[in-house]
């Protein structure tokens, strides 16, 4: 008879019309809320990018073209996003890239107005990005850049290790002092991607005179060397009013440099041993 009793009353319980109303109600909630939130992450997680195209096999003018893409199937850097449009949307897309680490320093671009390598360069927030070649570069097509005469700029510095005598002991490495070894931190670490020439206005309008951040840093680093035997050579080929002093320490290079270095600060190290008030 208790069991009977104990029944009943849970049937009246389950049985309550406020009850399947609430259960009703909370339940439709739930059913809505699924429904609307997956709309509303799937809206805010696309992103268009607006990509320099040109082609030179084409009399058009170059344009901005726009993809939009889905932020969820894709990489967290702006070369992912690049590879993805490539590879799903626009096989035509053309661009440079390699390690993905920051190493070569292929995927040099413009993004959203600043220099930078695509594969270390996070996808920024926003709706929209813009991505264009390095600024004041002859342009191959699309985001490929014409790097001859940086490549020319670099090679005239003599970028190896000169000397007029003999290694101390024959057929062996050349020593150095950890202090000495020290002064080429911030120097040896560039990978020549031309981010920070690119950005000097004063490479803009002497590219071909003014040897650029890039360049001089790499100067710097064989005149610092302490292995090295031609310092005063070194010194004596860049003191030119162009390939040295077209530099006003604007420091965009310092900004630009997507490995922290400061082609600037390296450039008026250069100056201050022309006029013999540094050391090398």
């Amino acid at each position: 008879m208790a069991t009977g009793i104990v029944r009943r009353a849970v049937s009246r319980v389950s049985l309550s019309p406020a009850s399947m109303m609430m259960g009703i109600r909370a339940h439709a909630s739930e059913v809505q809320a699924q429904q609307v939130e997956p709309t509303a992450r799937d809206t805010s997680s696309f992103k268009t990018f607006q990509i320099y195209r040109w082609n030179p096999e084409s009399p058009s003018k170059p344009q901005l073209q726009e993809y939009k893409i889905n932020l969820k199937e894709c990489g967290p850097m702006v070369l992912d996003a690049l590879i993805k449009i490539k590879n799903e949307i626009d096989p035509s897309l053309t661009f440079r890239r390699s390690c993905r680490e920051g190493i070569c320093g292929s995927c040099a671009m413009n993004i959203d107005g600043c220099n930078g390598l695509a594969c270390l360069t996070k996808i920024p927030s926003g709706t929209d990005s813009t991505v264009t070649p390095l600024p004041h570069m002859f342009v191959i097509k699309d985001l490929v850049v014409d790097m001859t005469n940086f490549y020319n700029q670099y090679k005239s510095i003599e970028p190896w290790l000169k000397r007029k005598t003999s290694p101390p002991v024959p057929g062996k490495e050349i020593p150095q002092s950890k202090k000495d070894r020290a002064k080429l931190d911030g120097m040896y670490e560039c990978i020549l991607c031309a981010c920070c020439s690119t950005s000097c206005p004063s490479y803009w309008w002497n590219p071909e005179s003014y040897l650029g951040p890039a360049a001089l840093l790499h100067a710097n680093r064989w005149i610092s060397d302490s292995r090295d035997e031609y310092t005063e050579e070194r010194l004596e080929a860049i003191n030119d009013e162009f390939k040295l002093y077209r530099c006003h320490t604007i420091l965009n290079c310092a900004r630009a440099c997507p490995k922290g270095l400061n082609p600037g600060k390296q450039i008026q190290h250069i100056k201050k041993l022309e006029l013999g008030v540094g050391k090398a």
